[in-house]
């Protein structure tokens, strides 16, 4: 390895740096550090870690850790439920005021990263988003034993991707026919031509850059969203990607200000209705149809946000 690769890359270290204000002592003009904004945002979207996990995946100091948990459970952020499997272990969870705090956060990383990108041609914003993929890839992601799997908004390519998958997998494990192609052709296509940023979303779940899994997140009304097109991959399944992109849509509806959200389903889709339960939802209502050339009985489920 020659000193030129080394100067690239420290030289690309201080231009991403600055670019994305890491120098700064505040996060996000807020009243949190980097590393309390970094914490919040682990604790906002992973259940059931410990502080010696927390420090271990974050790279930081226990004692530097405890200190800012302790700040968090004096201001209401945290609370902690002793481990059912290790009496010894507790484990950190956000409370409702720590997602209240750590939602404006959320809300202006996002609109950052977008002003960051909104000079960029989508052709740019693929071939850069690719780099990071590939960074991520070559300097860690590859080289676990259980590769991570990356959730990230749809580009261009997507949601054909998904189309095409749908009708595939739909088909050859449960008989539907092409009119389900069809009308998933619709869904998609409606979310791309009426597309709303701020009150939607479709998520792509890729594992060693390849995709695996989806989610859409539409607007149904101002009080109401509605989950459509979960898609599981049959060789990621088993993973928990199905659980993490309900989860994403959970979460972003309550930061959109959404009171419910209601999913339409069919009575064979067990394993999909189990990851349902337990993000919260309950059916509501059932139906007897043939939509899709075979009989089958549609549900009607819901979740209070």
């Amino acid at each position: 390895m020659g000193d030129r690769t080394v100067d690239t890359v420290r030289q690309f270290n201080r231009f991403y740096t600055r670019r994305i204000g890491l120098l700064g002592e505040v996060h996000l003009k807020s009243p949190f550090s980097l590393t309390e904004g970094r914490v919040l945002y682990e604790l906002a979207h992973r259940e059931g870690l410990t502080a010696s996990e927390l420090a271990r995946d974050l790279g930081l100091d226990p004692g530097y850790l405890s200190r800012i948990l302790l700040k968090f459970r004096k201001l209401g952020f945290l609370s902690k439920k002793r481990s059912a499997e290790d009496g010894r272990q507790s484990h950190l969870l956000l409370t409702a005021k720590g997602h209240k705090a750590f939602a404006p956060l959320d809300r202006d990383a996002s609109s950052e990263v977008a002003g960051m990108l909104a000079p960029l041609s989508r052709t740019d914003q693929a071939r850069l988003t690719g780099a990071m993929r590939t960074i991520q890839e070559l300097l860690g992601m590859r080289r676990e034993s259980n590769p991570a799997i990356v959730l990230r908004p749809h580009e261009s390519g997507d949601i054909g991707w998904v189309i095409h998958r749908h009708g595939v997998l739909y088909s050859r494990e449960y008989g539907y026919g092409e009119r389900f192609e069809a009308l998933v052709a619709e869904i998609a296509a409606k979310f791309v031509q009426t597309f709303a940023a701020a009150r939607e979303r479709c998520w792509i779940a890729e594992k060693e850059g390849e995709i695996v899994g989806s989610v859409f997140l539409v607007k149904q009304s101002e009080e109401v969203a509605k989950l459509r097109l979960l898609l599981v991959e049959p060789s990621a399944r088993g993973l928990g990607i199905g659980k993490r992109l309900v989860e994403e849509c959970v979460r972003f509806a309550r930061l959109a200000g959404y009171r419910t959200i209601t999913l339409w389903t069919q009575g064979e889709l067990v394993t999909a209705q189990h990851i349902y339960v337990k993000a919260g939802f309950r059916m509501v209502r059932e139906h007897p149809h043939s939509d899709f050339g075979i009989p089958m009985v549609g549900q009607i489920w819901e979740m209070a946000l």
